[in-house]
């Protein structure tokens, strides 16, 4: 009897020791919470302030996020705007020759940080700024259209949550685009959107005028088409090869022990080991924690630039031993991850040598990604989009245990 008391807290004791933990390459026992850990897409913040959430960031050493320059892309869409109508006929934009030139805002989420410097840097250009992102909050602007100086109005801004809750939500963007060329007519002289999902979506409006420029964000496969047709006006290019190779790449340098400024220069800024190097400017932000992506202007004169099928030359098959990272996507329908940001992991994971299990949300609960982030031993590393900005504490508490 003694033998068997004895026996069982022995057994107990070294299940215990395997909670949350794997072995590495070495046989060395990595706890989960000491695995690389990348946040990616939507950075950790506070909703309301956009203050960066530092504690999630600074989980562990092994903890970083990879996006884009989200002020610099707001700057960006504003310039693309003015300087499409810096070239316009003036009497072509103004439908109603009332001497203004009135637009409608798709906003994309008033919470999320991306979409606060989207709305940001168009009211900016168009001098409609009024110290907020609010949907509300804007004052008359000026902006020249072909050498003539005109009033800026923004008609409406609106954010676009679906019936289920979801932001960046396209169906209440046709919704909206059909109930606002009801509204205002021709006052309508120019439509603005904080991405192209949403730009996209008012163009599906039936009552949609005809030849009013149109304005999206992410250089979605579908949106570059459509700039070739003539449908829409521009977008801006968040250069997602360099952010989908981004992070995975620091995830690779991670996981093969790279430490200090290695993890994340190689194959970056600077060559890896196999002679891989983003082709796209990738900056990174020590303050934050941060690899940001450059973003470019995209209309009718580059557009062949960014059409499907292209990647990027610099990355190649290498001969990294396979590792398992678990990846999470807020929502299965959102159409920049969807079309764009996903398929540029599938093609680049396989050539650095990771193994994704991506798992997806529905855009609105968060425990639609948390209940699959699960089995978490059994991955090497984890890269989290998360479907709200502040919740980064619930996947990170999930690796304590």
């Amino acid at each position: 009897m003694k033998k068997t008391l004895l026996v069982l807290p022995a057994l107990a004791l070294a299940t215990l020791a395997f909670i949350g933990c794997s072995k590495n390459t070495t046989g060395k026992i990595v706890q989960n919470k000491d695995k690389p850990f990348v946040f990616f897409n939507r950075q950790p913040s506070d909703p309301t302030t956009g203050k960066i959430d530092m504690d999630s960031m600074n989980w562990n050493d092994k903890t970083y996020y990879v996006g884009f320059d989200a002020a610099g892309g707001g700057a960006v869409q504003g310039k693309l705007i003015t300087d499409y109508l810096a070239n316009a006929d003036p009497s072509v934009i103004d439908r109603n020759g009332d001497g203004i030139i009135g637009y409608v805002l798709c906003i994309g989420d008033v919470g999320h940080n991306d979409s606060k410097a989207r709305t940001q840097g168009i009211r900016e250009a168009l001098g409609t700024w009024n110290g907020s992102t609010d949907p509300t909050v804007n004052k008359e602007g000026s902006v020249t259209v072909g050498g003539k100086k005109f009033k800026v109005v923004e008609l409406e801004g609106k954010a676009m949550t679906g019936t289920d809750g979801s932001t960046w939500n396209a169906n209440a963007a046709t919704e909206a685009m059909g109930n606002w060329a009801t509204k205002f007519a021709d006052k309508i002289d120019m439509v603005v959107s904080n991405n192209d999902g949403m730009a996209m979506g008012c163009l599906q409006a039936s009552n949609y005028p005809a030849g009013v420029p149109i304005f999206g964000y992410d250089a979605n496969a579908d949106a570059v088409d459509a700039i070739g047709k003539g449908q829409l006006t521009g977008t801006v290019s968040q250069n997602v090869d360099a952010q989908a190779t981004a992070t995975l790449q620091i995830l690779r340098n991670l996981m093969d022990g790279l430490t200090g400024a290695d993890v994340y220069k190689k194959g970056i800024s600077e060559p890896d080991q196999y002679g891989n190097k983003i082709s796209a400017f990738v900056e990174y932000k020590a303050d934050t924690k941060a690899l940001l992506a450059s973003n470019t202007g995209v209309n009718k004169d580059n557009w062949k630039e960014y059409a499907a099928g292209s990647r990027d030359k610099g990355i190649k098959q290498t001969t990294a031993e396979k590792k398992k990272v678990i990846l999470t996507i807020y929502n299965s329908a959102d159409n920049f991850l969807s079309s764009s940001y996903l398929p540029a992991l599938n093609y680049y994971a396989p050539l650095l040598g990771i193994t994704l299990n991506v798992v997806q949300g529905d855009g609105q609960n968060e425990s639609s990604c948390l209940d699959k982030f699960t089995n978490l031993n059994n991955y090497d590393a984890y890269a989290i989009n998360m479907v709200k900005t502040n919740s980064g504490a619930d996947y990170l508490d999930k690796l304590k245990y």
